[in-house]
C-alpha cells in the first residue's frame, strides 16, 4: 500500500525565513517537511509522508491573494497530494486566514481533505470554521506538540474518508453541524444532574452551549454637545499618502494616530485608506467620506460641536481579531480621557 501524500502549507516564520519584516516573501515550493513538519511527519510514522511544503509571507498573501492563491494552487496541485496540511495558525490573525483561503481553495479546486489548526480567537476561525476541520489549539506555538497531537488523528480519518465523530470528540472547532449520538443515559437524567452540579457551584459542561456575544452598555448622551471635545476614530483605515505606520490591509496588528489639527478636510494624494476588502478609489479620491474631518469642521464653525480634538486614530477592521481590536481601544482611550474627550465618533467602511 503506498503512503499518503501530504503537502503542508506554512508562513515566513515557521519556515524560519523570518518574522514581520520577512511577511512579504512570495510563495515558494521546497521538497519535503520544513519546520513544524517535521513533527507531523514523525508522527504521521510510516503510513504518510510530507512530500513538499509550501511557504508564503503573510503580508504577501493577505495583500496580493489574486495573484499568490493560484500560484500556491498551482504548487500544491504538482505534488498530487491525498491531503493538505495548513498551519497550525494558533493565535496568528494573518496566518490563520491564510491558512484558511488556502485550504479553502485547495479542498474546492483539487477536491482532497484538508486540515488546518487555530486557537479560538483567531479570525480564521470565524471565517472557516463552517468549511473546514480546524483543530482547537493554544493561542502559541508553545502548543505546538498538543496541536501535532489531536491534528494528525483526525487528518487520517479524513483521507482514508472514515467517519467524523462531533467536535467535542475529533477536537475541531464546531462547524454549525449536529452530529447524532448516542448517550448511555437519557436526557432527563442529564439535565437533571446538570443542574445539580450548578446549584452545588460543581463544574459541568452544557450539551448546547449559546453564542458569546460581546455586548456593551450605551453611556448616556452628551448633555451639552455644543461645548464637548468630539474625535474622530476609524477602523475604514484612513492614513497619511504611504501608509507610514503600515498598518495591514487586513487583521491588523496595529493602529496609527494621526495629528489633523488645523486641517480642514482631508484631500486626494495626502490622505488614503489601507483598507483591504472594499474598493478604495472612492476613499482615496476624497479620505473624508471615511473620515469625516471636513463635516466636523462644519459643525465645529457652526457651534454644533465644541471642537474637534486634534488626533485622529485609524486602523483597519478587515478580518481583525476581536481581541486585538479591544486593545487598540484600551490604548488609545487613555488619551482621550486624558484630554477631557467627551464624544467618540467611530465611522467604518
Amino acid at each position: 500500500m503506498s503512503k499518503i501524500r501530504i503537502v503542508h502549507y506554512i508562513n515566513q516564520f515557521f519556515a524560519q525565513i523570518g518574522g514581520e519584516e520577512m511577511a512579504h516573501v512570495p510563495p515558494e515550493y521546497r521538497e519535503g517537511p520544513v519546520g513544524p513538519g517535521q513533527a507531523f511527519q514523525a508522527a504521521f510514522g510510516d503510513e504518510a509522508e510530507i512530500v513538499g511544503t509550501v511557504i508564503c509571507g503573510d503580508s504577501h498573501i493577505n495583500e496580493h491573494t489574486d495573484t499568490a492563491l493560484p500560484a500556491i494552487i498551482d504548487m500544491i496541485s504538482a505534488a498530487k497530494p491525498d491531503l493538505l496540511i495548513a498551519g497550525p495558525a494558533f493565535n496568528a490573525g494573518r496566518y490563520g486566514v491564510a491558512c484558511g483561503m488556502v485550504a479553502e481553495k485547495t479542498q474546492e479546486a483539487l477536491n482532497i481533505p484538508v486540515i488546518s489548526g487555530m486557537y479560538a480567537e483567531n479570525p480564521g476561525v470565524d471565517m472557516y470554521a463552517s468549511k473546514l476541520y480546524i483543530v482547537a489549539t493554544r493561542n502559541s506555538a508553545a502548543g505546538m506538540r498538543d496541536a501535532v497531537k489531536k491534528m494528525v488523528p483526525l487528518a487520517f480519518k479524513l483521507v482514508r474518508g472514515e467517519a467524523i465523530g462531533a467536535s467535542s470528540q475529533e477536537g475541531y472547532h464546531p462547524r454549525g453541524i449536529r452530529v447524532n449520538l448516542f448517550e448511555k443515559e437519557r436526557g432527563s437524567k442529564r439535565a437533571v444532574d446538570m443542574l445539580v452540579r450548578k446549584l452545588n457551584g460543581q463544574p459541568f459542561e452544557t450539551e448546547y452551549p449559546m453564542p458569546d456575544f460581546d455586548r456593551v452598555e450605551p453611556r448616556p448622551a452628551v448633555k451639552e454637545i455644543g461645548r464637548a471635545k468630539v474625535a474622530l476614530v476609524t477602523s475604514g483605515g484612513i492614513v497619511p499618502f504611504g501608509n507610514p505606520d503600515h498598518i495591514e490591509s487586513s487583521n491588523a496588528t496595529r493602529y496609527g494616530r494621526y495629528d489633523i489639527d488645523g486641517l480642514m478636510d482631508l484631500t486626494e494624494g495626502k490622505w488614503a485608506t489601507a483598507h483591504g476588502g472594499y474598493d478604495p478609489v472612492y476613499a482615496n479620491q476624497d479620505a473624508d467620506r471615511v473620515l469625516p474631518v471636513d463635516v466636523m469642521r462644519d459643525l465645529e464653525m457652526e457651534g454644533k460641536v465644541g471642537s474637534l480634538f486634534r488626533y485622529t486614530y485609524s486602523t483597519v477592521g478587515n478580518g481583525t481579531a476581536v481581541k486585538s481590536s479591544k486593545a487598540f481601544a484600551e490604548d488609545f482611550a487613555k488619551e482621550l480621557i486624558k484630554e477631557n474627550v467627551q464624544a467618540v465618533i467611530l465611522t467604518s467602511t
